[in-house]
């Protein structure tokens, strides 16, 4: 039986975390890693380069279509490298609340025996900048036991990461949970890979990977594919297969420190004042 490890992965809403995840799971699949990937956002967008850009129909769409006699079959589409796709779904725009298909959607997942004693990995793709409601059930319930925030070095993006992690430690503190750390998806701001070593530090974590902004990516989703599909032999699909390993490495895993709006700042006003040095040659 495979030891089965189940990952949310959350951070500022644009960030990435969507691409992030399918390149990463890609790279983990290629790996010989059997995976089952929940998309957890209304817009249903969590596992498009999976599976060519099909749009697959939601676990609360086919709920609402047919409550009786729903399959395994019906939820789960197997895309790229054999990686299992499930995309949660959400109420009308307006109407309910989102969260809500999430717990929907894990509860049938598990009734209907998608979590297989072959699988290595769930990963939960969680729409959000806050760990709260129904997107915090993931880690509130005890399904997901490691998280990676996905940030880079913009402001925002770290104020994100600094709120999820406040939901982790609150969290970590009740259970199993724990951060695992943060993923880097460049912005090529000035000094970003020092400013993130030094936010996760003072998260009391750590930079699991730094990837590099790339436009190739971009090329990639218009295509509707991973990189490591679209061009398996460039150097960005190379940034993602070391990513899947530094994910299926990683043994630190904390109840993280999150810090305070005026430390945050310092640390930003410190790593700005390093651009100003270097324009200005003080």
């Amino acid at each position: 039986m495979a030891k089965l490890r189940q990952i949310a992965i959350y951070g500022k809403g644009g960030i990435g975390k969507s691409t992030t995840t399918q390149n990463l799971t890609a790279g983990l699949a290629e790996r010989g890693s059997n995976i089952l990937v929940v998309g957890c956002d209304p817009k249903a967008d969590s596992t498009r380069l999976l599976l060519g850009g099909m749009h697959q129909k939601t676990v609360l769409d086919t709920v609402r279509d047919n409550r009786q006699g729903i399959t395994l079959e019906n939820l789960v589409k197997t895309g790229f490298n054999g990686i299992r796709c499930v995309e949660s779904g959400g109420p009308e725009p307006g109407v309910g609340c989102a969260g809500r298909g999430i717990i929907t959607s894990i509860d049938m997942l598990e009734n209907l025996g998608a979590y297989t004693e072959d699988l290595n990995y769930v990963f939960y793709d969680v729409l959000g900048d806050v760990v709260c409601g129904g997107f915090a059930m993931p880690i509130r319930e005890g399904k997901a036991k490691e998280i990676y925030i996905v940030a880079s070095g913009e402001m925002m993006a770290l104020y994100a990461a600094n709120n999820i992690s406040r939901g982790v430690a609150k969290y970590a503190l009740k259970g199993e949970v724990r951060l695992g750390g943060i993923i880097c998806n460049s912005r090529n701001v000035d000094h970003e890979l020092d400013l993130l070593r030094a936010f996760s530090a003072a998260l009391g974590t750590h930079l699991v990977y730094y990837v590099p902004r790339d436009n190739i990516v971009q090329r990639a989703e218009i295509q509707k594919k991973t990189v490591i599909e679209y061009r398996p032999a460039s150097s960005q699909a190379a940034e993602y297969r070391a990513l899947a390993e530094a994910i299926e490495q990683n043994d630190r895993f904390v109840i993280p420190t999150p810090i305070s709006q005026d430390e945050l700042e310092k640390l930003l006003l410190d790593y700005g004042m390093m651009e100003l040095a270097d324009e200005y040659d003080i």
